[in-house]
């Protein structure tokens, strides 16, 4: 079997989607299925990162629709030498560039591959609802009518990464007919195994918490994330009581949205930011953390989530994080609803206040959510076992 994964970008820093990719090729490798990837990133852009799978880069679209004429050539001469088509995300040319070629080889009575559509929570209605996403939603509204509407319902299949997930999209918009929808799960390597090797690579971009407890958020600094309410909610925890672990925010802190954050928490010596944390450092950042939190308005799934519990860390999210019941359920964190007044600040004031060993029995339940529910080799097999029903 032989797999083109189709994505606007791999770059790292675009989160989840690329880095799900990155998780699971891998293990489909060792199943025997053969994974590509074609992408419209520059051709001469480099990730940082040694991929031991081909990317095809056919260089950056224009506008944010990221339309690129060379993505729907090098489908016209590659598409039929692959069994499935997986089209990860939406609202960009990538996913009608595919519609387009499969269709126009199905009026030529072509035998096509089988088209996969995976959303990444793209359908999500926050989207749609989000005051400072008015524009935007406007804009999606036409995408749909116009484009993603037929993508979506043509494709073989839609697959969905969780129920929550999965029951969110078919109330987001009008004439939504997916021929067949599947909860095929999404899952993580397990991480290294701690290793104190890896503390100078955090301690390095970190140095003020070496030696001290502290609570993490490693995640894109994003207003979507909540990071507004993390800070003001910790900064409230500390005017109560000083003797408390400090916060370490980790994400790229470039953007003017980062800077405004910075600003925000520089009242507060206890608050650092880390810049964005990669591999010794990332798991060093982890493993040292007494919890993660991310309390963000909207998560599909939250690959750095279930990094942390697959390190044996408890987690604080938002009933907005799509996989927050199987967290609930396996007792691994806090659920926090952010329309209850100071529910955020409850929760993080009772992760700042617990004991090392309470938290790290909380930790080993989330762990055991990790590996009943997003252990990648079982997602992977799930997966494959999906696209031979299909």
């Amino acid at each position: 079997m032989k797999i083109l994964r189709v994505i606007s970008s791999m770059h790292p820093r675009k989160g989840g989607p690329c880095q799900g990719i990155r998780n699971a090729i891998p293990y489909f490798k060792k199943l025997g299925i053969s994974n590509d990837v074609v992408c419209m990133d520059d051709e001469n852009s480099d990730y940082n990162i040694k991929d031991d799978f081909t990317i095809y880069k056919v260089g950056t679209g224009k506008t944010s629709y990221q339309y690129q004429p060379k993505l729907l050539k090098w489908l016209e001469d590659h598409i039929l030498e692959y069994d499935f088509i997986c089209v990860h995300g939406l609202w960009q040319y990538h996913n009608l560039a595919v519609h387009t070629v499969i269709k126009t080889l199905n009026n030529k009575n072509q035998n096509v591959p089988k088209v996969i559509i995976m959303p990444h929570g793209m359908l999500d209605p926050y989207f749609q609802k989000a005051r400072e996403r008015k524009w935007k939603a406007l804009r999606n509204e036409m995408v749909w009518s116009f484009i993603e509407k037929k993508c979506i319902n043509h494709a073989n299949a839609i697959f969905y990464t969780c129920k929550e997930e999965m029951r969110l999209a078919a109330t987001t918009f009008k004439n939504y007919r997916p021929k067949k929808v599947f909860n095929v799960g999404y899952g993580i390597q397990l991480p290294p195994e701690k290793n104190v090797d890896f503390n100078a690579a955090f301690y390095k971009t970190c140095p003020a918490v070496e030696n001290k407890k502290y609570v993490l958020f490693l995640s894109r600094i994003h207003h979507k994330k909540g990071v507004d309410l993390l800070i003001n909610a910790y900064n409230e925890i500390c005017r109560e009581n000083s003797d408390l672990p400090d916060l370490v925010i980790a994400g790229p802190i470039d953007s003017d949205y980062a800077q405004e954050m910075i600003k925000l928490a520089s009242v507060n010596q206890k608050i650092h930011f880390s810049g964005m944390l990669k591999g010794d450092a990332k798991w060093a950042a982890f493993y040292n953390c007494e919890a993660y939190v991310l309390p963000s308005h909207q998560e599909n799934f939250g690959i750095a989530i279930v990094e942390a519990m697959g390190c044996k860390k408890p987690v604080l999210i938002t009933k907005n994080v799509n996989i927050w019941s199987e967290i609930l359920k396996g007792e691994g964190g806090w659920i926090v609803d952010l329309e209850e007044k100071n529910g955020l600040k409850s929760a993080l004031a009772e992760i700042v206040n617990e004991s090392h060993e309470n938290l790290s029995a909380k930790g080993r339940k989330a762990f055991e959510t990790y590996q009943n529910h997003f252990d990648i080799e079982t997602c992977a097999n799930k997966f494959i076992q999906t696209l031979k029903s299909i």
